[in-house]
């Protein structure tokens, strides 16, 4: 039986650089996306960079209410082992509330809390078989303040980020540590996705991915985990200013 981690958005950003920090450290993988040709591709980098480790992967649509579902049957139906989840996959939309279409803002919280919590429900099972497991969620420094324009985007993180925090708390003493990545402006495609190429935010601080996710994979013993120092301290000072303010910034 294979032990691996599980990665949602493992097709690209930050969850492909996941996959491949994760594979040099010796971790077999499951990658998890909906574009199967892009995990393909994914797969063969990893195996022919990595040829010790094992990377399977399932094409999934996660907007779809059975997608965690289908995704822990898969685990099953191949004998894996799960060692880690790392909840990666999640979208944004620039726009206003009232603008964008319904169906697509619902498709959105699907993905960023549905999804993510059903299949950390069904996955903590699995990962309290296993020593050492670790859940890492991924919100966004978006989490800690409102954010118009980007209303659905920012209440999913701060979800996320509230949820995360609990079950730290929750399962610190059963041997899974659960840590909330709480990246800020980071070059991955999510700048394309979200029509934000121009944005203010993406010119002035914008990491590279790796970075970011090494110092995730370095600090998942952490509850929340901000990685650089200007993400660190944009958090810091929004929540010292007034909320009126932090609106509009």
């Amino acid at each position: 039986m294979k032990k691996v981690v599980l990665i949602t958005g493992a097709s690209a950003g930050l969850g492909e650089e996941f996959a491949f920090q994760l594979a040099e450290q010796g971790f077999s993988l499951l990658l998890v996306a909906r574009r199967e040709l892009k995990l393909q591709q994914i797969q063969q980098q990893i195996l022919t960079r990595y040829p010790k480790v094992d990377v399977f992967y399932q094409s999934v649509d996660l907007t779809e209410q059975e997608s965690a579902q289908q995704i822990v049957t898969y685990i099953h139906s191949q004998s894996l082992l799960l060692a880690g989840l790392i909840n990666n996959a999640g979208f944004g939309q620039r726009g206003t509330f009232s603008q964008i279409a319904l169906t697509r803002q619902m498709e959105m919280l699907q993905v960023n809390i549905n999804t993510l919590v059903s299949l950390t429900h069904l996955a903590i099972p699995l990962l309290k078989q296993q020593q050492d497991s670790f859940i890492i969620n991924v919100a966004s420094t978006a989490a800690f303040q409102a954010g118009p324009n980007l209303a659905i985007y920012y209440a999913s993180k701060a979800f996320v980020l509230s949820f995360s925090q609990a079950l730290y708390e929750e399962l610190k003493g059963e041997g899974i540590q659960v840590s909330t990545l709480c990246p800020g402006a980071t070059k991955t495609d999510f700048i394309q996705l979200a029509q934000m190429p121009e944005s203010t935010l993406f010119k002035l601080r914008v990491m590279e991915k790796q970075p970011v996710v090494s110092y995730a994979l370095a600090n998942t013993d952490k509850a929340v985990v901000i990685p650089g120092w200007l993400n660190k301290l944009s958090v810091f000072f929004v929540q010292l200013i007034p909320g009126s303010l932090a609106r509009k910034l």
